[in-house]
């Protein structure tokens, strides 16, 4: 007997295809996992059974039928629960939408099960991706695999929790400044923000639209680079007018060397303030081991990088703000009733349906969008992110990747960080990176040295550079997980889950 856990979704499928197993016992498999795993870690909000063994039926008969799998097939599957999919709710993990159903399927979902993948539930996250914790969902918050007493970071905490903890393969969730990076750090996961565009966006609830990213958790460089095929197979969405064509095989130079190519790295980042010792010195080490490796690092230069956050907290909310809006409790959402007028119920189904993070945000949009502040704040932001998006260029000059922390420290107590402004400064190593549009990635490093919890560097490389960020990743994985992925957090490892 093996368990689930202990098979990358490359081996699942293969094991799919060569039909050592079937998908029906894969799906049952994580099944089981969550039955036996979530009731400690909630990583999710919906758990769509029947949908996974009905994908999972109609991949057996496929095979049976001598018909070509998908690449993913019979690989277990969780989406990030402001992603669309018929036949489940997709709420946002927020009051306000804590009844809708899906009338249409997203675009990544549904490549997602082009490829064959099994679709075992929609996953936990701060409520309409505004945090760093999954504190601020509105049905309970979702612990970390390796320590339950914590955060598994957010906004995306439930699909990296998810993964960490052996439920499913591989995960999707969005990214709006390191909501993908940040949780993956936490949970010691691989996880994926591509270049803006690369991935379509249709069909996923947005939060900035100039900002969000859709991209994969997966306990191995190989898993994510399988998910960004499926996600970018059958090129530009025509639903999605910022998609692009990604005409690339994220699996075809995975194993590249990296010697004789180059690495920057920005000294200031590494002195930043709240960067523990402990992620320091583990982004060092990975620093070192590329070096091994045959790569050379440079120092490079980001000066603007410290107005970051400002900028981003100036366009994240006004873009909330507008593409919140819709939700007024008229056409669908929640509702107040025994209101004397529609402004009114309006306002009280706002009021009462939002919680206290999601109406700070769109508060502050709102501000910042009136006559008289627009000028003095949105206008300057734009045009930090205009000076930021040149330091990239000139950095990427001197440099095919820059590598830095993903996450300032490891995972936090629940509860912790309690000052909102305290939370937002722990995005300061991957916000900047939305602001640009460039893709990243969070590689596991093993555990802190000092915390015994998860703590990893990230990759940033420049626009559709994504492919190249693989490679740098695998180069240290190798280094770091010579077995090619990150372990099932321990408390977890062996519980449900098996095939025969």
């Amino acid at each position: 007997m093996a368990n689930l856990d202990q098979l990358s979704a490359a081996q699942i499928a293969a094991g799919v295809a060569s039909g050592d197993f079937t998908a029906t016992e894969v799906a049952r498999a994580a099944l089981d996992a969550v039955d036996a795993r979530d009731g400690e870690i909630r990583a999710f909000l919906q758990v769509s059974a029947d949908l996974a063994l009905a994908a999972a039926e109609a991949t057996d008969k496929a095979r049976a039928a001598g018909e070509k799998l998908g690449p993913l097939a019979g690989v277990p599957v969780a989406f990030k629960d402001n992603m669309h999919l018929v036949g489940t709710r997709t709420t946002c993990a927020s009051k306000m939408l804590s009844n809708y159903e899906s009338t249409f399927t997203a675009t990544c979902v549904q490549r997602m099960l082009d490829a064959g993948a099994t679709p075992v539930g929609k996953t936990n996250m701060d409520e309409f991706a505004f945090g760093s914790s999954t504190e601020s969902s509105a049905f309970h918050p979702t612990a970390n695999p390796w320590d339950t007493t914590r955060v598994p970071g957010g906004s995306s905490g439930g699909s990296a929790a998810a993964v960490a903890a052996g439920e499913v393969s591989v995960s999707l969730g969005s990214d709006t400044g390191g909501s993908i990076r940040q949780p993956a750090s936490l949970c010691g996961v691989v996880g994926m923000k591509p270049t803006y565009g690369a991935v379509s966006r249709y069909g996923v609830v947005a939060f900035g639209s100039s900002l969000d990213q859709v991209g994969p958790f997966g306990r191995s460089v190989e898993d994510v680079a399988l998910a960004m095929n499926a996600l970018t197979a059958g090129g530009r969405d025509p639903w999605d007018s910022t998609s692009q064509p990604v005409d690339v095989d994220f699996l075809a130079h995975l194993d590249d060397p990296v010697e004789g190519r180059r690495v920057g790295v920005v000294p200031a980042l590494m002195e930043a303030a709240g960067l523990t010792d402990e992620v320091r010195d583990a982004v060092t080490a990975a620093g070192c081991a590329l070096q091994d490796q045959g790569a050379e690092l440079v120092e490079v230069d980001l000066p603007n990088i410290a107005s970051a956050i400002a900028a981003y907290y100036v366009i994240a909310p006004c873009e909330a703000f507008s593409n919140l809006a819709r939700f007024d409790g008229v056409r669908y959402g929640y509702q107040e009733q025994g209101c004397a007028t529609l402004a009114e119920q309006t306002s009280l189904s706002r009021a009462h349906g939002f919680g206290e993070e999601a109406k700070r945000r769109q508060m502050l949009g709102a501000y910042l969008l009136s006559s008289g502040t627009y000028d003095t704040y949105y206008y300057p932001a734009q045009q930090v992110r205009t000076l930021i998006t040149a330091d990239y260029a000139r950095a990427y000059e001197k440099c095919d990747v820059i590598l830095m922390p993903a996450a300032p420290r490891t995972a936090f107590k629940f509860g912790e960080m309690s000052d909102p402004t305290q939370m937002y400064a722990s995005d300061l190593f991957t916000i900047s990176n939305n602001i640009v549009g460039n893709g990243g990635v969070s590689v596991p490093l093993g555990l802190g040295a000092t915390s015994g919890l998860p703590v990893s560097a990230q990759l940033q490389g420049p626009a559709f550079a994504d492919a190249t960020l693989l490679t740098f990743a695998r180069a240290i994985e190798r280094s770091f997980s010579p077995a090619g992925g990150a372990p099932v957090a321990p408390a977890f490892a062996g519980k449900g889950g098996e095939l025969a």
